[in-house]
C-alpha cells in the first residue's frame, strides 16, 4: 500500500492507478471514501471485498461537476435545483442512471444510481483526472463507522493500494440522501444537510 500527501502530483499517480484498475482511498468533505473505475467490473467486484459488504447494495459514485454527474444520471429540474445549491457538498441524489457503461456491479443490476460532486479539492482533482466520474463509498468495513482521518481508515480497512492523505475531513458525518427520481422527492438518510434546508431549496418552507 502506497500513501501520500495530496499533492497534485500524487493526484496523478492515484488517478493513473485507478485507470489501471487499483483502489484508492481518498478525502472528502463529509468522510474519506475508497474508490475504482465504475467501469470496471473486477475493479468494483475488490470494493465489496475490502468493504466485506455483500454483492447487491449499490454504490455512489462521486463527481467533478454537475456536468459530470448529468452525464451519469438523468437529474430532473428538482434534482438540478438541489444540485446548483448544494454542490459541491454533503448532498447524494439517487436518479435514473444514464450511463450504461457502468458496472452493473455498481447499480447493483438495477437502473438507479447515486451521485454527488464532494466539496474536497483534493477529491475533485483526482476525479477529475479519472475522467469525471469515480466510486465513492465510504472507506470503512460495512458495519464499522466512516473514517475521518487515514489513521481510521488504516484500522478498519486493507487490501486497498493507495491512500491520499488530505487531514482530517472537515466535516465528520455522512451525505444527505434523496430519491430524486420523481417530483416526489424522498429523504433516505439525513446527514450533514438537513431536512429544513432541503425543503427550503424546493419551496416546501
Amino acid at each position: 500500500m502506497l500513501k501520500l500527501d495530496c499533492t497534485d502530483e500524487n493526484i496523478v499517480i492515484a488517478s493513473d492507478g485507478v485507470k489501471k484498475g487499483k483502489m484508492v482511498v481518498y478525502p472528502t468533505d463529509t468522510v474519506y471514501g475508497i474508490g475504482c473505475d465504475p467501469y470496471n467490473d473486477s475493479a468494483v467486484d475488490m470494493i465489496f471485498k475490502i468493504k466485506g459488504r455483500m454483492e447487491g447494495k449499490p454504490l455512489p459514485l462521486l463527481c467533478s461537476s454537475i456536468k459530470h454527474a448529468g452525464r451519469i444520471a438523468k437529474l430532473n429540474k428538482e434534482a438540478t435545483k438541489l444540485a446548483e445549491r448544494f454542490w459541491p457538498g454533503a448532498l447524494t441524489l439517487i436518479a435514473e442512471l444514464i450511463d450504461n457503461r457502468i458496472s452493473s456491479k455498481v447499480t447493483a443490476g438495477t437502473n438507479t444510481i447515486g451521485v454527488r460532486v464532494p466539496n474536497n479539492q483534493c477529491a475533485l482533482q483526482l476525479i477529475d483526472r479519472c475522467g469525471g466520474v469515480l466510486v465513492g463509498t465510504s472507506a470503512n468495513r460495512s458495519g464499522y463507522s466512516p473514517a475521518k482521518s487515514t489513521a481510521e481508515v488504516l484500522e478498519s480497512l486493507d487490501g486497498f493500494d493507495i491512500l491520499l492523505d488530505g487531514g482530517k475531513t472537515t466535516l465528520g458525518i455522512e451525505s444527505t440522501v434523496l430519491d430524486v427520481r420523481t417530483e416526489n422527492i424522498a429523504l433516505i438518510r439525513e446527514g450533514y444537510i438537513t431536512r429544513e434546508s432541503i425543503e427550503r431549496v424546493l419551496g416546501h418552507v
